[in-house]
């Protein structure tokens, strides 16, 4: 059985370029499994779902091993469940030595488990970098005068005069609400803090 593996790190990315890899490589649609979330451990929904389906001289093919995760002691620690504990093997698209179905003798595994070593070090170091380069933006905005979070809300006369009118039952939530121009829920919260 062949098996692929696509991850993107948020739901706004896109995995396809992943895809088209992995279909021209001749992975069946059905048989792709995609996560959308960070690589930094293996808790991911459809990695346990493969892994488990996984079984001796099946293939696992993904794009580039910063793909399967981002921590480099787990990276290792997949591997090593995968080819040795399930019997697997596994291709890397992008890095034609992680090919397990080729040179198994002593030499070729260590050239992969090299390899492999090196790539999953440069992987958590990409990790740990846009970790820091985002510290860095968000320290860099708050200098600006950039504000994170929702706005303070200041209340308005009209607002309060609404919310007194809702309150004193003259008047209900909703009406007050639409004479405020903001949502239900805004209506109802932001009073309880200022009455």
């Amino acid at each position: 059985m062949i098996y692929g593996y696509a991850r993107v790190s948020t739901t706004g990315q896109k995995e396809d370029r992943q895809l088209d890899e992995l279909l021209k490589y001749g992975v069946c649609q059905k048989d792709i499994y995609i996560d959308k979330q960070s690589g930094k451990d293996f808790k991911r929904p459809q990695y346990m779902r493969i892994y488990k389906r996984l079984k001796k001289d099946d293939l696992l093919v993904i794009k580039s091993i910063d793909r399967l995760g981002r921590n480099y002691a787990e990276i290792q620690q997949e591997w090593q469940k995968i080819t040795k504990t399930k019997k697997a093997d596994i291709i890397v698209l992008d890095m034609p030595l992680l090919d397990t179905t080729k040179s198994k003798d002593l030499l070729g595994t260590f050239i992969a488990d090299l390899v492999l070593q090196l790539l999953s070090f440069v992987a958590e170091n990409e990790r740990i970098n846009i970790l820091q380069r985002q510290v860095e933006g968000i320290e860099a905005a708050k200098k600006r005068g950039v504000k994170f979070g929702r706005p303070k809300f200041v209340p308005t006369k009209e607002y309060i005069s609404n919310y007194t009118l809702w309150k004193d039952k003259k008047i209900s939530a909703r009406k007050g609400a639409e004479n405020c121009n903001m949502p239900l829920w805004a209506f109802y919260r932001y009073g309880d803090r200022i009455m």
